[in-house]
């Protein structure tokens, strides 16, 4: 195991043990966090984890940490599909096809009625063969199936080491709140002067109800601080705070979400943590109505 942890560099080995044994359990890391191993993978990962080294410990829960946080922000919730789907659909399938043939109107048997069996086709040798065949067919799928899912897991982890926290970019584009906001056909720009230096351009759509914030040129807040986005009602309600920006979020777009009561967006500068009403006056102020 001491040879595992050598730092060696390589490709993918065939398994997650051999994976390990050639040190690349951070290179796991989001297998791991998209649970695209076994349960068995998933025990040898935490027990080879446990003992490793203080800087590869932390380096790998840091990546699983990074890949479900962006996961977390790339995908909306699905909705569940229609109780009477499986119906719908199979009252769109052909009024015959084999095994219905004996059914008055081509009418679909209910949910867990076996099959009728094919009339007319007698049981003889080459009704053997053809199943033969198929059952043959069966067999060279399923054992193809474990590298299948083996080679998915490994295509996953490439999208989101590629893309490091920003995962949606390769593996769910449509979903990006910021592509979103960005492709939409009502996008307007607007941009305002931060107090201090840079400006804050918003990209607004009504459609998607939400806006992008993306700062330039701003400075870092000073020591201890942080700035803080509001959403302004129009109602004339109380602000309400929409997350914080220190000096590494400042390079990165933020989405400000359900605009549509709001009358404008405010920046302040905040202790760390934020604070639960803005301190005035505001270094930005930015329209969002058209």
């Amino acid at each position: 195991m001491d040879e595992g942890r050598s730092g060696r560099s390589g490709s993918f080995g065939d398994t997650v043990a051999m994976d390990l044994a050639s040190g690349r359990a951070v290179d796991l890391a989001e297998l791991y966090a998209l649970d695209a191993v076994t349960e068995q993978e998933r025990d040898a990962i935490d027990q080879y984890i446990s003992t490793a080294p203080a800087a590869e410990r932390l380096a790998f829960l840091d990546r699983v940490r990074q890949s479900r946080e962006a996961l977390a922000r790339t995908f909306r919730v699905e909705e569940e599909p229609p109780s009477d789907l499986f119906e719908r659909i199979i009252a769109q399938l052909p009024a015959q096809f084999p095994g219905q043939e004996g059914l008055p109107g081509g009418a679909v048997p209910a949910a867990g009625t076996p099959p009728t069996p094919f009339e007319g086709k007698p049981a003889g040798p080459d009704a053997r063969d053809e199943l033969a065949q198929a059952r043959k067919r069966r067999e060279d799928r399923r054992g193809a199936s474990g590298a299948r899912r083996w080679l998915v897991g490994v295509a996953a982890a490439a999208a989101i080491a590629l893309g490091g926290v920003g995962v949606g970019a390769y593996i769910a584009d449509q979903n990006d709140p910021v592509n979103q906001v960005a492709r939409a056909g009502d996008l307007r720009e607007a941009s305002v002067n931060v107090v201090g230096g840079g400006k804050a351009t918003l990209l607004i759509s009504a459609s998607e109800d939400a806006a992008v914030v993306k700062m330039s040129g701003v400075p870092a807040p000073p020591a201890g601080k942080v700035y803080q986005m509001w959403l302004i009602p129009k109602d004339g309600s109380a602000p309400v705070s929409q997350g914080l920006m220190d000096e590494q979020a400042l390079s990165k777009p933020a989405v400000v979400q359900g605009i549509h009561s709001a009358a404008s967006l405010g920046i302040t500068v905040e202790p760390a943590g934020g604070s639960k009403a803005p301190t005035l006056p505001t270094v930005a102020a930015a329209p969002l109505g058209a």
